[in-house]
């Protein structure tokens, strides 16, 4: 190589190495002015020392030297751009660690050894299965018959009553067994949500109530149970719920009604509006055969209701079925829907009375037939929670995140911990409903989800959860926009657990 072409490469070079170690040293800075945990700076500050080392061991003035300086000088360019227009917008970086010590109890993981019995003594019913999608705990979870019904569903022997535990037993919840309200009555508020009331400085927990026999409208329909309304239950602590009764009432007589008993009336949300100065309850309504796929809407003066029934639509248009609604910070609400034959989400903002849909809404995990979505969101990042679609069964759960709510989301995983492989596959045999952020907590919130019975769904059961944000994602799938930044979203499996001490004073 000639002498002038060589001193050239080396002063390319070695101009690209000093912007490269600038690069660095400025990602470093702006990255650890957000990190509050000295192990995460230290971990930079690793790099840097040994991408130093490697870099100026490496400087033999070649061409493709040169070449990989410039790229990586490109990659590290655009890692602190995106860094810093996060810090621009005056949002908190997602590699940030909430490291609160009150919190490491919940994140103790915790197996969960299930024995399935040998074939030759499974319910024959189980054994026949042979559906791609279920594994064999959730084949013996459907089984009415299985010999570890009481596993699933443990018996009344075991039922929590708030009433009657005392001392250290307190405040505990066991994720699968009997939740009686303060009157000793199983609680009934299935696939519900939970509304926290400014006002009264009281939750508010509505849902299915379905205290009624389960049957098949016909030999190929699912599981049902006539509408009875939704229940409604209050509460000062999150454990001890006191029954408020039905606040919006199933219609007896007129059979073209939407609420007329033998229709469906499923997964109510209820959300407040200033401006009216209502309680807006929004919910999924449809006829026995599933084919009306529509949104209802309610409104009560009080929290506690009656509620009055406005009457249904489907949102943009599209049929609807499971669905949520979520109030952001700003007071805009949005609605999310599984639509299209349930291959894909729809996702909406709300009229400012949040009475109806206005014309905008975007599509979300087109073909992928997700359902169930629960919505939250933590350090400017929106995060959502789906289950696959698999009617009574469970199955697994995914994460998505993204910076503005209507997209482009991407979907980083199972958030699943503990348990074992086939637990945390099928989301602990239950379905997300909702997820509530612990007050006084930040990146912690309870995971709320339903452990369907389709042989008794009067029966079904309740798994609260702690769920941790905290520290950056293992992976994410799904690449839209940049380098990912989102944080690890955990559910942390507990036969047994509750809320940290203290945590009631920050409401």
């Amino acid at each position: 190589m000639p002498s002038i072409l060589k001193n050239l490469l080396g002063t390319i070079e070695t101009l690209l190495y000093l912007f490269h170690f600038f690069l660095m040293a400025l990602l470093m800075m702006e990255i650890s002015s957000y990190t509050s945990v000295g192990r995460d700076r230290n971990c930079f500050y690793f790099l840097l020392l040994t991408h130093t080392l490697l870099f100026s061991g490496s400087r033999c003035y070649s061409t493709s030297a040169v070449i990989w300086s410039l790229l990586g000088c490109l990659l590290l360019f655009h890692l602190y751009s995106n860094v810093h227009h996060k810090h621009g917008e005056g949002r908190e970086v997602q590699l940030r660690v909430t490291n609160h010590p009150q919190l490491h109890e919940l994140q103790q993981v915790e197996g969960e050894i299930i024995q399935l019995p040998p074939k030759g003594k499974r319910s024959p019913r189980a054994a026949k299965r042979r559906h791609k999608r279920v594994t064999p705990l959730v084949d013996e979870f459907l089984d009415e018959d299985s010999r570890l019904r009481h596993v699933f569903f443990p018996g009344n022997k075991s039922a929590i009553h708030p009433m009657r535990v005392t001392g250290n037993d307190s405040y505990y919840y066991y994720p699968g067994r009997i939740w009686l309200d303060t009157d000793g009555n199983p609680i009934q508020a299935h696939g519900g949500g939970i509304l926290y009331d400014e006002r009264s400085h009281t939750y508010y927990w509505y849902g299915e109530y379905k205290d009624g026999p389960t049957y098949h409208a016909h030999k190929r329909a699912s599981a049902r149970v006539d509408i009875i309304g939704v229940g409604c239950y209050s509460s000062k602590d999150l454990w001890s719920w006191k029954n408020e009764g039905i606040v919006l009432a199933a219609e007896e007589s007129n059979v073209t009604h939407d609420l007329y008993k033998t229709n469906v009336l499923e997964r109510p949300k209820v959300i407040y509006n200033e401006k009216i100065r209502k309680y807006v309850m929004w919910m999924h309504i449809d006829d026995a055969n599933y084919t009306k796929a529509s949104v209802g809407t309610a409104i009560s003066d009080t929290p506690d209701g009656p509620f009055e029934y406005l009457g249904s639509q489907r949102p943009h248009g599209y049929e609807s079925r499971d669905m949520t609604v979520f109030k952001d910070e700003d007071g805009v609400a949005y609605l999310i829907y599984s639509s299209e034959e349930n291959n894909v989400l729809h996702i909406g903002p709300l009229t400012e009375d949040y009475l109806n849909v206005i014309p905008v809404m975007r599509r979300l995990f087109v073909g992928q037939r997700r359902e169930a979505p629960a919505v939250f969101k933590h350090q400017g990042t929106y995060y959502m929670i789906t289950s696959g679609c698999t009617g009574w069964a469970p199955n697994e759960a995914l994460v998505h995140a993204a910076e503005s709510i209507l997209g482009p989301w991407e979907t980083m995983g199972n958030p699943c911990v503990g348990g074992n492989k086939m637990f945390r596959i099928a989301t602990f045999l239950a379905q997300s409903t909702f997820v509530l952020p612990l007050p006084g907590f930040p990146g912690s919130f309870i995971f709320m989800a339903d452990r369907w019975n389709p042989a008794n769904l009067r029966d079904s059961r309740y798994v609260w959860l702690p769920l941790i944000v905290e520290g950056p994602a293992d992976h994410a799938l799904e690449y839209s926009s940049g380098l990912p930044l989102w944080s690890r979203v955990s559910i942390y499996w507990h036969r047994k657990w509750r809320l940290p001490q203290g945590w009631s004073t920050f409401k």
